[in-house]
């Protein structure tokens, strides 16, 4: 998911919501997906809306805001973050997969 965020991005999660409610709009999800940002709020998108709600999903992906600011930006490879430890999936892992597609 690359969502042309500026390099040295400090983006609430209120604007990371927004953003992804703009790659949304043009590819929905069929599934839902949680951003569990602990203490600093959590992200939950489905179809074509992403909101700041901490909601049962199909998915949940625990991240720090930092580091999911780093991931929409493409600073961040999911497959090495997953590895070291900065993102922890718990679900349905192949809907995880699908955040490719945005």
């Amino acid at each position: 998911m690359r969502t042309d965020m500026p390099e040295d991005s400090t983006m609430s999660l209120a604007e990371i919501a927004d953003r992804m409610n703009e790659a949304l709009a043009d590819r929905p999800l069929d599934n839902s997906i949680k951003f569990d940002c602990g203490e600093d709020g959590a992200i939950t998108i489905s179809g074509t809306e992403a909101r700041l709600a901490d909601e049962p999903a199909d998915c949940t992906i625990r991240i720090s805001e930092k580091n999911l600011v780093k991931l929409l930006t493409g600073k961040l490879n999911p497959m090495a973050a997953f590895a070291m430890g900065k993102i922890k999936v718990s679900g349905d892992m192949s809907v995880a997969m699908k955040l490719s597609q945005l």
